[in-house]
């Protein structure tokens, strides 16, 4: 069996983030959690995942505190998952990696599904990043400094 490498006491942030989320499986059931789907077998239904994976998954976001365990929210007597605000905050992740996929795995013309805002029901506009005085940055405009 294939010995994983845990991040969770690396110094960059992205290993430490990955090590909690670095699973497409992890990323596409916090994808359907936005979407609103909250109970296993609608996780299941939409992915097409076996139980046994999807079963594991959720088990390390919510040991993760990305999703927590609740009572169903029609008083059955299921459980659902609900994301946490740490798990909120993956929205923008969520959104960034949309917006890549969006811009270099389509064709032109290609159908595919977009975000759009709810209020007036427009496409979002592409992420951007800034920095602290508001200029746009790119990877050339950044470099990683250790914080002490």
């Amino acid at each position: 069996m294939v010995k994983l490498t845990r991040f969770e006491s690396a110094e960059c942030p992205v290993a430490r983030s990955l090590d909690a989320i670095g699973d497409g499986w992890a990323l596409l059931i916090i994808r359907d959690a936005f979407d609103g789907i909250r109970r296993f077998g609608e996780f299941q239904r939409s992915l097409g995942v076996a139980k046994n994976i999807l079963s594991t998954r959720l088990r390390s976001l919510v040991a993760h505190g990305i999703f927590e365990i609740v009572p169903a929210s029609d008083g059955s007597a299921y459980q659902e998952y609900q994301l946490t605000e740490k798990g909120r905050g993956l929205f923008t992740v969520i959104i960034g990696l949309r917006q890549w996929g969006e811009g270099f795995f389509y064709a032109e013309g290609e159908h595919h599904s977009v975000m759009v805002d709810c209020a007036q029901g427009l496409a979002l506009r592409a992420l951007e990043l800034r920095s602290a005085d508001g200029r746009l940055v790119g990877p050339e405009d950044c470099r990683r400094v250790a914080v002490e």
